[in-house]
């Protein structure tokens, strides 16, 4: 069960980098993150409300957050924290580079998120699961290959600097998941989060647009499209954080799987960016789709 929610957090995490890359396009970066991350607050104000005033109805409906102590505050916002920081320089990245290559880039978080998983969960992984992980991550590193033919050198390139920075990040925050989902309520993480991810960005909002001058600031235009990130990814990360909650699941597994989702990201950008490459990507993803099968076989 755990394996097909991360799947399925996979294909709604694939179509939110879409809409990540349409609502950053010539647009100013900072108030399209935090615009979309108040969607994701504003969608858990009346689940949290509505839990402590009516907790049997949410309880049935499997929406239930419940209270929880300063120190369990305290780490839910130390995750936001990774988080924010994280998605500024995705953010940034994929406003600056081909949503083909970034996705491939963005997706190689697995190869660290399963070496910390080893090293501080103590994971093993069958034969099944190795050589699929394996085929994945290869298939991944092969993909990103394809930007010096785009002339993005990655040795000299700040934007690449910033996915790779942004990746690490990612990676920390998903081993710290399944940390968190050992102690603490999975809604409580996903509502409180939604909410100090708000927090943290406001003061950086007010920075970089109202104590710029004018003349330095890159111009914000409304899309439907911002709204829909936050959309996407409160659904993606419900599913993710559901598949984390199984106490045999597996972060190592379930990061390469979700990450599985570039497979999405990189069909919808080929047809809709016209972007390069695209046989010989599709190719790569070929051997991607080949690696997530055997990890999803290995699961069973």
């Amino acid at each position: 069960m755990w394996v097909f929610l991360a799947l399925s957090s996979a294909v709604l995490l694939g179509v939110y980098e879409v809409f990540k890359k349409l609502s950053v396009h010539r647009n100013a970066v900072i108030p399209v993150l935090f615009l979309s991350t108040l969607t994701s607050s504003v969608i858990f104000i009346p689940i949290t409300i509505g839990s402590a005033v009516y907790p049997e109805f949410f309880q049935s409906i499997q929406l239930f957050v419940p209270p929880i102590t300063l120190e369990q505050h305290g780490l839910i916002f130390l995750k936001s924290i990774l988080v924010v920081s994280s998605w500024i320089l995705a953010f940034f990245a994929v406003k600056n580079l081909p949503i083909t290559l970034v996705a491939p880039i963005r997706a190689t978080g697995p190869i660290w998120t399963l070496l910390g998983a080893i090293l501080i969960y103590g994971e093993h992984l069958n034969a099944y699961q190795w050589a699929g992980v394996l085929i994945t991550l290869l298939f991944f590193y092969l993909l990103s290959t394809t930007g010096k033919s785009e002339g993005i050198h990655f040795s000299t390139n700040k934007w690449v600097f910033f996915i790779i920075a942004g990746t690490f990040l990612g990676a920390a925050s998903g081993l710290y998941d399944k940390f968190l989902m050992r102690h603490i309520d999975r809604m409580a993480v996903q509502a409180w989060f939604s909410f100090y991810q708000v927090a943290i960005l406001f003061p950086v909002l007010v920075l970089t647009r109202w104590r710029l001058p004018k003349t330095e600031r890159i111009q914000f235009q409304w899309r439907l499209s911002i709204p829909l990130i936050g959309v996407f990814l409160v659904l993606a990360d419900y599913l993710y954080f559901n598949a984390l909650s199984f106490p045999e699941s597996m972060i190592s597994i379930v990061s390469a799987l979700r990450r599985g989702g570039v497979v999405i990201s990189f069909v919808i950008g080929a047809l809709v960016f016209h972007e390069k490459n695209i046989p010989r990507k599709a190719v790569f993803l070929v051997g991607i789709l080949i690696g997530i099968l055997l990890i999803s076989l290995g699961s069973h």
